[in-house]
């Protein structure tokens, strides 16, 4: 990737691996970068977003026409970096407004070395990504760009999501420790996967001290920090080259320690119990999907960030290794598989983000459900 400064005008192009071509104006650093181009739909929490380490190797497009006008702080990163391999917005904020505003998105996006695109028509991209399905693109920004097929030939030699093995690269290397906040009730072992820095902090509001490990993590490591329960995060890849974690976690399952997975989480879940996972077509990304608790037949707004998808029967008790299982969330768009729950074990899941970060809250009660848990598992 070769990077520069720019002015305002500097001239970008968008390659879509299936040849389509968007054109508009640099944004961010300028150079190349290449990914999966996916779509959000959220209208608030781009920081949120761009920081979330599951959205490694992919290039967002913004649905939401003005994406800028806060700013970014110090304060709402949800890791040390921004992961998203490229930027796609079509109008940004000429300048930001907001009293947490330290410096304008555009400053951030090239401080940080991320190639972005302007100006581009972002309703009709993300229409395009909903028919034909998320692909491979390129973007391409300075003064001197080859032509289009030139272009296309590169984007077609990136590698593609499905078979990507990419949680270790995005995973602490070291274990740390976040503190309980008040008095400490509980121990879990957080497997990073890709975790967010909301996540245990969500966890520490409710009295847990969190251990966050590597994705590298072995059982024996687990258990050396005599947890009370066993987190396993979101991030990024496919879960079907999981192998380690799906190991892992059936270790944990065995020794019937709460367990409470999210995102990645709950497809490791799923390949434990002899689930399949799959690709969506576009995947769910965003602040605003709604899914239905099954066990309470409460409808909830949630945010989601995920590609693949656990494949197991939405009608049906299933039996497992580790006993009986079923959906527990669905998805109301499209009747994705959002939850998963054993009925002879303390563990369940969920394919979205409870820790709303960013997003709404509706899902919290979730952290409470996991120390009921742990609780009951105490008693």
């Amino acid at each position: 990737m070769t990077l520069s400064t720019r002015g305002d005008q500097t001239p970008a192009v968008l390659v879509l691996e299936d040849g389509r071509a968007f054109r508009g104006r640099a944004y961010g650093a300028v150079g190349e970068t290449f990914g999966e181009a996916v779509f959000s739909t959220g209208m608030t929490g781009y920081q949120e977003t761009l920081t979330d380490p599951s959205y490694h190797r992919q290039v967002v497009v913004m649905t939401a026409p003005h994406v800028g006008n806060t700013g970014v702080n110090d304060e709402d990163p949800e890791s040390a970096r921004i992961w998203v391999s490229g930027y796609v917005v079509r109008d940004p904020a000429r300048k930001p407004s907001n009293w947490r505003s330290q410096r304008s998105l555009d400053e951030e996006l090239a401080a940080q070395g991320v190639v972005g695109i302007s100006g581009v028509d972002t309703r009709a991209l993300t229409r395009h990504l909903r028919e034909r399905g998320a692909m491979r693109v390129g973007i391409f920004s300075g003064n001197a760009i080859p032509d289009e097929g030139t272009l296309l030939a590169r984007v077609r030699q990136a590698p593609e999501m499905t078979g990507a093995d990419l949680s270790a690269e995005v995973a602490t290397k070291e274990a740390y420790v976040v503190p309980a906040i008040g008095t400490k009730k509980f121990t879990v072992a957080a497997i990073d996967l890709g975790i967010k820095g909301m996540t245990p902090h969500r966890m520490a509001e409710r009295g847990i001290e969190v251990h966050v490990l590597p994705a590298t993590a072995t059982l024996e490591e687990v258990y050396a920090v005599a947890p009370d329960g066993v987190f396993f995060s979101n991030g990024p890849g496919d879960p079907s080259t999981a192998d380690h974690p799906v190991a892992l976690m059936r270790g944990v399952l065995e020794r019937k320690t709460p367990l409470f997975g999210i995102c990645f989480g709950n497809q490791i879940l799923g390949r434990a119990l002899g689930f399949g996972t799959y690709k969506l077509k576009y995947g769910h990304r965003g602040i605003n999907q709604p899914v239905q608790d099954r066990t309470t037949g409460k409808v909830e707004v949630t945010a989601h960030n995920h590609g693949f998808a656990v494949d197991a029967p939405l009608d049906q008790v299933s039996d497992t290794e580790f006993g009986r299982a079923e959906v527990s969330h669905v998805c109301l768009n499209d009747q994705v598989v959002e939850g998963l729950q054993l009925l002879d074990r303390p563990a369940f899941s969920v394919q979205y983000h409870p820790e709303a970060a960013a997003g709404p809250h509706d899902a919290a009660y979730l952290f409470d459900r996991f120390v009921s848990l742990m609780e009951g598992q105490r008693a």
